[in-house]
């Protein structure tokens, strides 16, 4: 008896060895906890986020001829009808990432109705360029929630043999399963094709076929169907921002003031986008001892 007993004992502790080396089953994600969540690849689980650091859509300025489209689209997707996968390209700081944050919260507000008649929410799903690769395994977990997600991506691209944008390839609209049907993609990048010109031409002179090598790059981008393209601002457009900043968070300042320092920060900064006018409007807020309206 005194055996059995020791070697039961030994293969209970096996079995909670084994326990403990297995990995743990992801947690059920709980989708109401919050509008938007981080998607964290390591423990399989969406991290919620409690308030979304973003812009409303009315103080973007410089971005009329496109954020109509983004909306639109998102608008579409929210009400369960066909929308494309989304590309914003383009300049540094014209608002790419603020233009998705702020289209998600301005198409939830206006279809909240709709959305609660038919149980469902739009969720914004914030994926790090690092975990493209994880992106099955999120994406298998989004489709089996009511809810319809815009999984953003900021800051896409992919350096030299890194691979893993064939996997994202797949996912967008290739593969068997293919994106959920109530999941979008939304990326911003500086890059058009999300390669750097130097990748293409590495793969033009080392392929069999270089046209070929070329088209497996390009086809990447190929598979958002919205692209909408981002360009330095003009010094117009510049103080446009500026001013809509001013007046939202209430600065009593007069207005030939205002444009002189905002050049003069603009000089310093050496450009004139929209992150420029908002780090001015920061200092200038701090100057001035104001808090600004969240």
């Amino acid at each position: 008896m005194n055996d059995e007993a020791a070697i039961l004992d030994r293969l209970d502790r096996l079995a909670a060895a084994l326990e403990r080396l297995a990995p743990r089953a992801p947690e059920k994600p709980d989708f109401n906890a919050a509008e938007a969540f981080v998607w964290s690849a390591e423990d399989q689980r969406f991290v919620p986020v409690p308030m979304v650091n973003r812009i409303p859509l009315q103080l973007l300025k410089g971005v009329e001829n496109v954020a109509p489209q983004l909306v639109e689209n998102t608008e579409r997707f929210a009400l369960g009808l066909p929308a494309n996968n989304a590309l914003l390209w383009g300049a540094r700081g014209m608002g790419k990432s603020s233009l998705v944050k702020a289209a998600h919260s301005d198409v939830r507000q206006r279809l909240a109705g709709k959305l609660s008649a038919s149980g469902s929410d739009l969720k914004l799903v914030e994926l790090h360029r690092e975990e493209i690769a994880s992106l099955p395994q999120c994406l298998a977990l989004m489709r089996q929630s009511p809810h319809r997600f815009i999984v953003f991506c900021d800051d896409l691209s992919f350096d030299k043999d890194d691979t893993t944008y064939k996997s994202l390839k797949a996912v967008l609209e290739g593969g068997v399963e293919g994106r959920p049907e109530n999941v979008i993609f939304y990326a911003t990048s500086n890059r058009r094709h999300l390669m750097p010109r130097e990748m293409v031409e590495n793969e033009r002179s080392t392929a069999i076929s270089p046209s070929e090598a070329v088209e497996e790059k390009v086809s990447l981008s190929d598979r958002f169907g919205l692209w909408l393209g981002f360009h330095n601002g003009t010094q117009d457009q510049y103080i446009d921002m500026v001013r809509s900043y001013a007046k939202h968070h209430n600065f009593n300042m007069a207005d030939d003031e205002l444009v002189r320092e905002a050049l003069e920060w603009s000089v310093t900064r050496g450009g004139r986008s929209g992150r420029v006018a908002w780090q001015f409007t920061q200092h200038l807020a701090g100057k001035l001892g104001l808090h600004l309206r969240t």
